[in-house]
């Protein structure tokens, strides 16, 4: 009864692979127009550009990153997709990378960075995403 069962969970597998492989080459409309993934943009963010790696290990620079994400996700006028943006602080030096829906978003954003980091401290590099 082993080997039967065995074999049931391969056939049942084999035949759930083929399904999940099916559906890639049905991908239509917009799903199909632009890349699964950020390669341009990676290409983008090698050398100067700070990421999230860069992020500084300091206490008071692990604070101001920690102050100005919890004024972010309280502020609920904001999309889910504006509360996740990337907040790096280096040297007092504030980050913000990454989409947002709206201008108003991020400016709303840069504001709240620079209530917390002081201003001129906060490089605003948020991006408007097209609309979908």
């Amino acid at each position: 009864m082993k080997p039967l069962c065995a074999l049931s969970l391969v056939v049942a597998f084999g035949g759930w692979a083929g399904i999940v492989a099916a559906a890639d080459p049905a991908t239509r409309g917009e799903a199909a127009e632009y890349a699964p993934d950020d390669t341009g943009r990676n290409v983008r963010d090698r050398g100067d550009t700070v990421t999230s790696g860069d992020q500084s290990e300091t206490k008071a620079d692990r604070t101001t990153t920690q102050k100005i994400r919890q004024a972010v996700v309280a502020e609920d006028s904001l999309s889910t997709t504006a509360h996740n943006v990337k907040i790096i602080t280096v040297d007092g030096g504030v980050t913000l990378r990454g989409p947002v829906k709206t201008d108003g978003e991020r400016k709303k954003i840069g504001a709240l960075a620079e209530q917390v980091a002081g201003a001129g401290k906060v490089q605003n590099q948020l991006e408007v995403a097209p609309p979908k």
